[in-house]
């Protein structure tokens, strides 16, 4: 048994997760985030190269490969199903629960423990976040607990206890973090843990924290995929570490730009109804004040150092201050039970518990009926009616999620001006796109083609499938009069027969089989 902990302990602790995982899969994949990353780890999976990440069948380097190498097993293991496409973030909200509730049943006893983990659970930010598929999750447990368990091996070592292991599982989870989501996962808990030491005049204890050992740890776990990735792609590092992670902070232009005082209302806002009881948190007692002041200030310089680190570049993502959430479910836990007692008032607290939880549930169930930006509906209709045989094609737009719900097993044409497509600092699709084309041209050209040969390449099959937004009929003439199979919201299918774009003054010059392969070279260059 884990030290602390009992079989109630991890009986709650079980029940927690379920909690997290009620509604997994009730919610169509959200686009264009969630749309972008699982078809990553699909065709991650489909593809078996398992050794880097593609979109479209393009190396894609946004970010390292930890959430796809999850996000692909879940998918191998339990099939096609949103539920299955969101354990790596099921994976890291358990992560930040279990290392919270370890760390509090150790330093502060069952109650604190008990409420630390019910709170983090029933915040809505975390209970969404859980369940959304994307990086941040994932990157927000390992950096919870890599700070928890460097943490307590500092305590751990400053009393003469065992703390190796502890310092060990930190190294592991700064390593996972860098897979995860690049520097940030060793860098912000190390930022975190130094200020930490340096307020409580604790830095001598960076001399056992810093320990060989569980360097070689980090290093050994961290490096050898980032290594691969240069030696197969020479302009990697460039392109992942300057431009990626330190160029995207330092400078503006990229999306969501937002004022510089966004995160702490933003947060309270998303942790209602908890964040009403975060000035009892501010209260302590003189006994207090006198000899427990380092748990307390690492739990209140842990979200400070965060939202400062994350509210000086322009560009604000919420999920980013993720990692914030265990140190104030903690925080508010331990001024409840300070106000209350060791048993706190249970009718009044558990009935608060049940509004929290009724306020996650309700955002998920909200966002199910009202965010319909999904193309489920219309993968379906396809699906009923497409054979294999038949080429899907985009037109003037990426559709990340139909990959997914089709179980397409191979890359899609996307058909559009090419030439603008790295004029925007924005990621927008096609710029998203276009970079990933420049790691491997020759397929770019396969794959990104310009828009002017569409009528080429549909007069290629006898069959094919035509995916775009409404009213981009209007540029192509050979579209005007051809009924779509649907249209949902802004976006129109095509079922097209090579005789009916013929009929329509289309397929002027059918292309041999032979030419039905060529395609114009890609222009992303400059």
């Amino acid at each position: 048994m884990i030290a602390g902990w009992n079989r109630k302990e991890a009986g709650l602790f079980l029940l927690a997760l379920a909690w997290l995982a009620l509604t997994l899969g009730v919610r169509p994949l959200a686009l264009p985030d969630e749309g972008r990353y699982v078809s990553v780890a699909w065709e991650m999976l489909s593809s078996g190269n398992w050794l880097y990440p593609t979109l479209n069948g393009l190396p894609f380097f946004h970010k390292p490969p930890l959430f796809y190498w999850i996000t692909a097993s879940s998918l191998g293991m339990f099939g096609l199903h949103e539920w299955a496409a969101r354990v790596a973030p099921l994976f890291g909200a358990g992560i930040a629960a279990f290392t919270l509730y370890g760390f509090a049943l150790r330093q502060k006893g069952t109650t604190v423990a008990r409420w630390s983990l019910l709170i983090l659970v029933t915040q809505p930010f975390f209970f969404g976040a859980a369940q959304f598929a994307n990086l941040d999750m994932l990157v927000a447990g390992l950096i919870a607990s890599t700070i928890l368990l460097a943490a307590e091996a500092g305590l751990n070592a400053e009393r003469d206890l065992p703390y190796k292991r502890l310092l060990a599982g930190a190294y592991l989870g700064a390593a996972l973090g860098v897979l995860a989501k690049g520097l940030i996962g060793a860098v912000l808990p190390g930022m975190v843990l130094v200020v930490w030491l340096a307020w409580n005049r604790r830095l001598v204890l960076m001399r056992k924290l810093v320990w060989l050992p569980g360097l070689a740890v980090f290093l050994l776990v961290a490096v050898p995929w980032f290594a691969a990735m240069q030696a197969r792609f020479p302009d990697f590092l460039n392109y992942f570490f300057v431009y990626q992670q330190f160029q995207r902070f330092a400078e503006g232009g990229f999306n969501n730009p937002l004022p510089f005082w966004f995160y702490p209302p933003a947060i309270l806002l998303l942790i209602l109804p908890w964040s009403w009881w975060l000035p009892a948190a501010l209260k302590r007692t003189r006994l207090e004040a006198e000899t427990r002041p380092t748990i307390r200030s690492l739990m209140w310089i842990w979200p400070a150092v965060i939202v400062g680190f994350f509210s000086i570049p322009s560009s604000k993502l919420v999920g980013y201050v993720l990692p914030v959430l265990p140190p104030l479910a903690y925080l508010i836990a331990e001024g409840l039970v300070r106000k209350w007692g060791d048993v706190p008032n249970p009718r009044f607290l558990k009935g608060f518990a049940l509004v929290a939880g009724t306020v996650c549930l309700s955002a998920i169930v909200a966002n199910n009926l009202f965010n319909h930006k999904t193309d489920r509906h219309l993968s379906s209709l396809i699906a009923a009616q497409r054979q294999a045989s038949e080429p899907i094609m985009f037109l003037r737009e990426q559709y990340f999620d139909m990959p997914f719900y089709l179980g397409l097993t191979e890359p899609v044409e996307i058909f559009d001006d090419w030439s603008v497509a790295n004029t925007s600092k924005n990621d927008n699709w096609r710029k998203v796109m276009a970079d990933a084309g420049k790691f491997d041209p020759e397929r770019a050209n396969r794959l990104l083609i310009d828009h002017t040969r569409l009528e080429h390449y549909i007069c290629s099959h006898p069959v094919s499938w035509l995916v775009a937004p409404k009213g981009t009929e209007g540029e192509y003439p050979y579209l005007q009069n051809i009924t779509p199979l649907a249209t949902h919201k802004s976006t129109v299918v095509w079922r097209l027969t090579r005789s009916e774009v013929s009929s329509r003054g289309g397929c002027r010059q059918t292309p041999s089989d032979d030419s039905a392969d060529k395609s114009p070279p890609l222009r992303t260059a400059g």
